[in-house]
């Protein structure tokens, strides 16, 4: 059997795709990625980046307030039994997945747990194989595979994420631990001074960490950085270890001397945010997608989630390297989901 649209990802984009191509009765399945301890290691693990995250208070239509009878509700009772007590806030990263995850399934989505490790877009219908080994085909492929954040790899960046390490200021920079209080960006290109200059607006103090002794990033940028006040640059460091505790989390960070080694330093800090850069998750396409210099996948045509190969289509952070929201993210799976929609009624396909 030929699928008429397959998705690979279940992020916010991908979950929107569904929905939306459940609804016009195309029959979807999706890929939602494999539980492996390399797909852990990496933050790819099944409902996406957003599932690693704690409040999201940016999302419309979550509000401030208990929602715990809503989720009692909505969520399927074997997926609620694991999900923390809800709070006051709006709705958890893992909440809001989960309810995204049930509504496409309750429009009569397919959700496979497994990786789409290769596809073949020389050829339609195309080909594609999973990390099970099982092969089939489709009509249209939409890539919502999303992009996973860069950290230096210290176990302590691991054992604290969610608890005061972070790699999205946006995100994360509202919340209560982070309000007058000091916090660390790690790097030194336009996305460092960007969180930087964010994280000013709740944090008492941001020190940037970088290892040179001059910024990568745009002069504008860099000067917006050097000249903000609250903005204190720890230059020729490194991040040596995150420290913290199971109660408080993040408490600090040591740093130690690019330039002298036996020198070290602790900061106080509740938040850790890396502003090293994604990497988009497109290792599986093997360069069968035009993508720009960054690795994201380009999108050709304005306002359309075409890609370079007719009948593959891409939605969120995979072809976003600028907002990288979870709200532009649902908006470029629907988008991504008609424009299917339009190509297989174009081809005959419904």
């Amino acid at each position: 059997m030929t699928e008429k649209v397959t998705i690979i990802g279940s992020g916010p984009a991908g979950w929107t795709a569904a929905i939306y191509t459940a609804r016009a009765e195309l029959n979807p399945i999706v890929y939602e990625g494999a539980f492996t301890e390399e797909n852990r290691q990496k933050g790819t693990l099944p409902l996406g980046q957003l599932s690693l995250t704690t409040e999201v208070e940016n999302f419309p239509g979550f509000p401030f307030g208990d929602m715990t009878g809503y989720l009692d509700s909505s969520i399927a009772k074997d997926k609620r039994q694991y999900m923390a007590p809800h709070g006051k806030h709006g709705v958890s990263g893992p909440e809001l997945m989960e309810l995204m995850r049930q509504q496409a399934t309750n429009f009569g989505t397919r959700i496979v747990t497994d990786d789409i490790v290769s596809v073949d877009l020389s050829q339609r219908p195309f080909k594609l194989k999973t990390l099970s080994g099982e092969e089939f085909t489709s009509h249209a492929i939409i890539i919502a595979t999303g992009a996973r954040a860069n950290y230096l790899g210290l176990p302590s960046e691991d054992a604290f994420k969610n608890r005061g390490v972070s790699a999205c200021a946006v995100c994360d920079g509202a919340l209560p631990r982070f309000r007058n209080k000091p916090v660390v960006v790690v790097g030194g290109g336009d996305s460092a001074m960007e969180e930087a200059n964010f994280l000013t607006k709740f944090a008492s103090v941001v020190y940037i960490i970088h290892r040179r002794d001059s910024f990568r990033a745009s002069r504008i940028m860099a000067e917006r950085a050097l000249n903000n006040h609250k903005i204190q640059v720890k230059w020729n460091s490194t991040i040596d270890e995150v420290l913290g505790d199971d109660k408080n989390g993040v408490t600090g960070v040591r740093i130690r001397s690019t330039v002298d080694a036996s020198k070290t330093e602790t900061l106080e800090a509740t938040g850790y945010f890396a502003a090293i850069g994604h990497t988009p998750n497109t290792d599986f396409l093997n360069g069968q997608v035009q993508t720009n210099e960054k690795g994201y996948i380009v999108w050709p045509t304005a306002h359309r989630t075409y890609t370079s190969v007719e009948g593959v289509f891409a939605a969120g952070d995979v072809a976003d390297d600028y907002f990288r929201q979870a709200i532009t993210a649902a908006g470029s799976g629907c988008m991504a989901a008609l424009d299917a929609e339009r190509w297989l009624s174009a081809q005959g396909i419904e």
